[in-house]
């Protein structure tokens, strides 16, 4: 009489498969972005540990404490009669405005340029010429012309910005495939066609390269232009406060407008993603 062994097989539930492997699932941060925090806790720390060790006169280089106090009071009670919002919305209007301004003219004129040789030989001498130029120098001309009001504030922001949009978007018409050119034209595509189709997809991404340099070169001006009869703005604030000796209100206000260009530029960033996917 033989005895046939039989095999069973027990099945394993799946809920017991789903608690065996669970595993605690924690957000993903990049490599990049814990170095960058790095970095500041680094920075934090060092001028922490100078101040607090007296390393360094506070006159000069107040406290972390102290700078945060300084934003609190600018925040709720001002500086010389307005609020760190309202010098900062005075700044950003002044910047905005003049930029705006240097992109409406910069890139039309940079693409005329681009495509025709005879523009480009007219013009090119004049952006040559005043690009190098300094901007305290232009700006004590634009005073004796146009007065110490918002016209020559917002004339020098719009000169700093002009040339570099100019020049990204001459090199970015000019470096664009002549086989795409060839291509369009032998459908039949107008100058508009190509203008529209063919030139601008092609050197947007190079163009909008230029706009983010050339943002960050007028928000580098932007000090030289409130300094002269300026009674609001951050870099009037900055140019007052260094009068007193007042460090903690220095430091404070090189800190908005460091915080305040990075997220104009994130800005720009997400302007070319958006438009641009392509690139």
């Amino acid at each position: 009489m033989s005895v046939e062994a039989t095999h069973m097989t027990i099945p394993i539930s799946p809920d017991r498969t789903r608690r065996g492997s669970f595993r605690l699932r924690l957000p993903k941060v990049s490599r990049s972005v814990l170095l960058s925090t790095l970095t500041v806790a680094v920075l934090l720390a060092g001028w922490a540990i100078v101040t607090e060790m007296g390393w360094a006169n506070e006159l000069f280089l107040p406290k972390p404490q102290a700078v945060w106090a300084a934003f609190v009071k600018t925040m709720t009670k001002g500086y010389q009669g307005a609020t760190l919002l309202q010098h900062l919305g005075a700044s950003l209007y002044r910047i905005l405005t003049a930029f705006t301004l240097a992109c409406l003219i910069g890139i039309p004129l940079g693409v005329l340029m681009g495509v025709s040789r005879n523009a480009r030989a007219l013009l090119n001498p004049l952006i040559e010429f005043y690009r190098p130029l300094p901007p305290l120098g232009l700006y004590t001309l634009l005073v004796m012309w146009l007065g110490i009001g918002e016209s020559s504030k917002l004339s020098l922001l719009f000169l700093a910005g002009l040339p570099g949009i100019v020049i990204s978007t001459i090199q970015a018409v000019t470096s664009v495939d002549p086989v795409y050119v060839r291509a369009a034209q032998s459908l039949g595509a107008t100058r508009r066609h190509l203008l529209f189709h063919v030139y601008l997809p092609a050197a947007g991404p190079l163009i909008l390269a230029g706009m983010r340099i050339s943002l960050g070169f007028t928000y580098t001006v932007l000090v030289a232009a409130e300094i002269v009869a300026a009674s609001a703005g951050i870099g009037w604030m900055i140019w007052d406060a260094a009068k007193f000796l007042l460090s903690d209100v220095v430091i404070m206000g090189l800190i908005v407008l460091g915080l305040t260009g990075v997220v104009l530029d994130l800005m720009m960033r997400g302007i070319a993603k958006l438009l641009m996917p392509w690139a």
